[in-house]
């Protein structure tokens, strides 16, 4: 039973520290041209799984994305955005 135990606490704990941080991507979305449209493209990467926040700002024309990269990657968050009719890059 002890060995049982101590089996279990070791892949607990590597499961644990296998497990990704959040991690923050800038991308440029140049082809923003009005106020809704940094709606739409929160909506759109929202969507996308592992995403847990989205900043999208007009003015600059980027979004700023946190997301959980063992659920997901920048090319899934680009790939929403031209979804959405925005096409953006990292910066």
């Amino acid at each position: 039973m002890n060995k049982f135990l101590a089996v279990l606490a070791a892949a607990l704990l590597a499961a644990g520290s296998a497990s990704a941080a959040p991690r923050q991507v800038t991308l440029s979305v140049p082809t923003m041209d009005c106020d809704t449209c940094p709606i739409t493209i929160r909506i759109a990467l929202m969507k996308v799984p592992g995403v847990s926040r989205a900043v999208v700002s007009y003015e600059r024309r980027n979004a700023k994305v946190t997301f959980d990269d063992a659920k997901t990657d920048v090319a899934a968050l680009t790939k929403a955005t031209e979804a959405a009719g925005y096409p953006s890059f990292p910066e």
